[in-house]
């Protein structure tokens, strides 16, 4: 599927209504509420079997999904501000909070993400972050992006790491 050039206008998402989905392990969209389908200007049937990836905005930097995986495949929870693309090319913030799915013996079967509504005050302040970050990794990598983060966060606080960051946002959103 096409992925839509992205346009500088904001989806207006509605206050306490939860944007829900469910992935495989790989990623790969199984479930989504009607609430997402109604964001992001897809049909469930054009989400469900595509991967996540499919409403990544080119603003979000790929370290913080690097982190994710990481987090989440270990089995530990992510919570994250990220920006997403609709369909239409429009964008929407959501502060993002993830639970893994375990069969009967433990073993993750996937993620079940939960999403809503984040403040102009937190994007306001991590949009010129993202936006930097993505640009290291244009010109560096990856590898780079995430030196920055490290040190970025590491100039704010001895203790300061991608988890404290995330817990101070969602006191915000």
């Amino acid at each position: 599927m096409k992925r839509p050039e992205p346009i500088d206008e904001e989806v207006v998402l509605q206050n306490n209504i939860y944007i829900e989905s469910d992935t495989d392990t790989k990623g790969i969209i199984t479930y989504v509420n009607d609430y997402f389908a109604e964001i992001s200007r897809y049909t469930k049937e054009e989400l469900i079997g595509q991967p996540h990836s499919i409403v990544r905005h080119p603003d979000m930097p790929k370290v913080l999904f690097k982190i994710l995986w990481d987090r989440i495949q270990n089995g530990h929870n992510f919570v994250a501000a990220v920006k997403n693309l609709a369909k239409d090319g429009r964008y929407y913030w959501v502060f993002t909070d993830f639970d893994i799915l375990k069969d009967e013996e433990g073993h993750i079967i996937g993620y079940k993400a939960s999403r809503k509504k984040i403040s102009k005050h937190v994007t306001d302040t991590l949009d010129p972050i993202y936006k930097h970050l993505v640009a290291i990794e244009k010109e560096e990598g990856i590898e780079a992006s995430e030196a920055y983060l490290d040190t970025f966060l590491s100039s704010h606080g001895e203790d300061v790491t991608v988890d404290t960051l995330l817990q101070e946002i969602h006191r915000f959103y």
